[in-house]
């Protein structure tokens, strides 16, 4: 792939790293600022870039700033002087409380993109927020064109933020938007996927299962939860069987217990029709990227799970650059290097407490 309109671009595996470029870039913003982002933290990092994004704003760049209303801890109180020197800040749907609280507030805006001055952009893993600093990530930076399509997607959403589907929009503008939000953007040889909540059309699902299907040689899968739905778990099964080298990478222990636990319910079945499990050892696992036959790749906001494609707004972007693919095949080389193999027979004599707890919590799947 040849694309001369992102003539540079960059890896980010680690938080401190990441942090340290877009702090850079954004001191150098000379029009406008987007950030798109699940959770903003009420700590040094986001007092941090609080701080500077004021600064910006009062400098006469436009800031804009989306932050999801369940995902973060912060509100309109965090930035006082950013919004009183005219920075629009917005919280996705904030929480509505009542005897349906959970029907209401599931549907979660779960995309990590920034966007500067149609110029640089970042996708991929990681929030803004102490809570992560040290988790292994994925995240590319991108300078040129694919800052266009990107900032589109990024202003749609921030126009619908506060307007639930459905409730607010008129049925005719809801089937328009609903159809718009399920088209791949292709951008040269990038595909973009903005995905939306739908029980019955998830875009990022159905490419994810065509990438698999037609994979030749190998498939490796690096997420924090893994819950594939009982279609991906085919996918995956007959792609074994025909040969293929598929691997998960999974974090020995994620952020979220009652995950661990349902995931089990899976792994071992998986493992037994020759799918590889990986265990990620230091340190939570927080990367949400696929890689098929080490030629094209997906690096997105969504994890492998139900809630991902059924419930949550994100965005993944897929590609086949070799330049991006060989820093990639670096930063799983490494994930790998400090993971350990999945045990199956411990895993067959894994405690009662834990098989029980695994059946309790199936039908709740789809929540996590």
């Amino acid at each position: 792939m040849n694309d001369s309109g992102n003539s540079y671009f960059e890896v980010f595996s680690d938080n401190l790293r990441l942090f340290n470029s877009i702090y850079d870039d954004i001191s150098d913003a000379k029009k406008y600022i987007y950030i798109e982002t699940y959770k903003f933290g009420k700590d040094s990092i986001g007092i941090k870039f609080r701080d500077i994004l004021t600064k910006k704003q009062q400098q006469g760049v436009e800031v804009k700033l989306l932050i999801d209303g369940w995902g973060s801890s912060v509100t309109e109180s965090f930035f006082p002087d950013l919004i009183k020197a005219g920075g629009d800040v917005k919280f996705f749907q904030k929480l509505e409380f009542g005897l349906r609280f959970f029907n209401k507030n599931h549907k979660r805006d779960h995309r990590k993109i920034l966007i500067i001055d149609d110029a640089v952009s970042y996708i991929g893993s990681a929030n803004f927020t102490d809570y992560s600093i040290n988790w292994r990530e994925l995240n590319l930076r991108l300078s040129g064109g694919i800052a266009f399509p990107l900032k589109k997607i990024f202003l749609e959403n921030f126009d619908i933020a506060n307007k639930p589907f459905v409730k607010n929009i008129p049925f005719e503008k809801y089937k328009k938007l609903l159809s718009k939000y399920r088209e791949i953007i292709r951008y040269k040889d990038f595909e973009i996927i903005s995905d939306i909540p739908s029980t019955v059309v998830q875009p990022t699902k159905k490419r994810y299962n065509e990438l698999i299907k037609d994979a030749k040689k190998q498939i490796i899968i690096e997420t924090p939860y893994f819950l594939p739905s009982r279609s991906l778990r085919r996918s995956l099964i007959n792609a074994a069987e025909n040969g293929v080298d598929v691997t998960v990478i999974i974090p020995k222990h994620s952020d979220v217990t009652a995950i661990d636990l349902l995931r089990n319910k899976y792994v071992g079945d998986l493992f037994k029709n020759n799918i590889k499990i990986m265990l990620y050892v230091p340190r939570n696992l927080h990367a949400k990227l696929m890689m098929v036959d080490n030629r094209i790749f997906s690096i997105s906001s969504a994890n492998f799970d139900y809630r991902s494609f059924r419930f949550q707004y994100e965005i993944a972007l897929i590609g086949n650059n070799p330049l991006i693919i060989e820093k990639l095949d670096e930063h799983i080389a490494e994930t790998i290097s400090e993971s350990e193999e999945f045990d199956y027979n411990k895993w067959l004599a894994r405690p009662l407490i834990e098989k029980f707890f695994e059946r309790l919590l199936i039908p709740f799947r789809h929540l996590f």
